[in-house]
């Protein structure tokens, strides 16, 4: 089974390369990994790993903490696709433009950003296009709404359905166009980093952009 292991580690030479060791020996496997932001002398680094059925998911953790300075802020199942190059195939896509760029982008961000679900919303929180995941917005007060700039959104934050509180939904959006939102989501954590609330609105604005090009 797949786990997705967020890390902060010491922003110094060779530490993944003793985190991958540290797995080694434990007989887990690496299949991927992404740094997410690096500052003041540490790392986040996101790492999808393989566990063997015979093994427990306690093992992960007691691998890396071998490792001094190592810390674990979250452990997750992962189910979903891995895909090396998944910004690429995202631009990739986008370059047809049109009309399905809302629903195009609720099927790629997940996999984007390793997170459950993603939504469009127009500027009355009405869902314009959704992921399969996601959950039901009708009748849950936005408050942030006309939003004006890139946010995170915190599963305690006080607007917050207490459903969703309890599931530990973290979320962040950012605007799409002149009237609408896009937010993806996550249940059980991590919280989102501002490094990934920055890439999403990177994505988000050239997918602005090629939607209102004409077709070609």
């Amino acid at each position: 089974m797949s786990y997705l292991l967020r890390l902060v580690v010491p922003d110094r030479p060779g530490i993944l390369g003793a985190v991958a060791t540290a797995l080694g020996r434990a007989g887990i496997d690496i299949v991927s990994v992404d740094v997410l932001e690096r500052g003041g002398g540490v790392a986040v680094d996101d790492i999808v790993v393989e566990l063997a059925e015979d093994r427990v998911v306690d093992g992960l953790i007691t691998a890396v903490t071998t490792v001094p300075g190592v810390a674990v802020e979250s452990l997750r199942p992962f189910a979903g696709q891995l895909d090396t190059h998944r910004e690429l195939a995202l631009l990739e896509a986008l370059a047809g433009g049109g009309a399905g760029t809302p629903a195009l982008l609720t099927a790629e961000l997940p996999r984007v950003f390793h997170c459950g679900w993603a939504v469009v919303l127009d500027a009355h929180g009405e869902v314009v296009a959704g992921s399969d995941a996601a959950p039901a917005f009708a009748g849950v007060a936005l408050p942030w709404l006309p939003l004006e700039g890139p946010a995170l959104l915190p599963s305690e934050d006080d607007w917050v359905p207490g459903r969703w509180r309890d599931l530990a939904v973290e979320m962040m959006a950012t605007p799409f166009g002149s009237a609408a939102t896009v937010v993806v989501g996550r249940s059980g954590g991590p919280a989102f980093r501002r490094s990934e609330l920055l890439r999403l609105t990177h994505l988000v604005g050239i997918a602005s952009t090629v939607s209102q090009l004409p077709p070609t």
